[in-house]
């Protein structure tokens, strides 16, 4: 159950992490959850997959994803966050913007990520992410539960039973 739930927050913190897709951070939080179920179903095929394990090793991915996505978030501002900086702030100096909406940019383009709005965004990422991967994995484990096990390798196949003989002396 750790390893893909380990796999599902390598999804959600790095995709939520990078500059461009992580607009959609609400679109990974639920994948990782399914892709924890679906990880989770494929690494115990002789067990189906129940919903409350779903649900955990979604939980479990977003929580691997929040802090995951606190280390990506750290090398990402160490490395692009200068650049990023100097990209919004010649945006606002060219954009026609309102008055507010100008000084909340021009703010930000000036302090870029403090480590306050870093822990803010960590704890979000811990709480919804958490929430909504744990949901991803809910519907993952609904979607990929396998109700039937799986024959074991190697032994005979199953074979349907063959229909009845008839009667002695009976013709169609």
């Amino acid at each position: 159950m750790l390893q893909p739930a380990l796999f599902g927050g390598l999804f959600i913190g790095v995709l939520s992490a990078l500059p461009i897709v992580q607009v959609c951070c609400c679109l990974w939080w639920p994948s990782g959850g399914v892709l924890a179920a679906y990880l989770g179903q494929q690494g115990e095929p002789q067990r189906p997959l129940t919903l409350g394990r779903g649900a955990l090793a979604g939980l479990l991915a977003g929580i691997a994803g929040a802090f995951i996505w606190l280390i990506v978030h750290s090398i990402v501002q160490v490395t692009l966050g200068p650049m990023l900086q100097q990209q919004l702030f010649e945006f606002v100096q060219t954009a026609d913007l309102p008055a507010e909406t100008r000084e909340l940019l021009e703010d930000a383009a000036q302090n870029g990520a403090t480590t306050a709005t870093t822990l803010v965004n960590f704890f979000i990422q811990l709480f919804f992410g958490g929430t909504f991967a744990a949901l991803g994995g809910l519907g993952g484990a609904a979607f990929f539960r396998r109700d039937r096990v799986p024959p074991a390798l190697g032994g005979p196949p199953s074979v349907p039973p063959s229909p009845p003989s008839p009667p002695d002396g009976w013709t169609p």
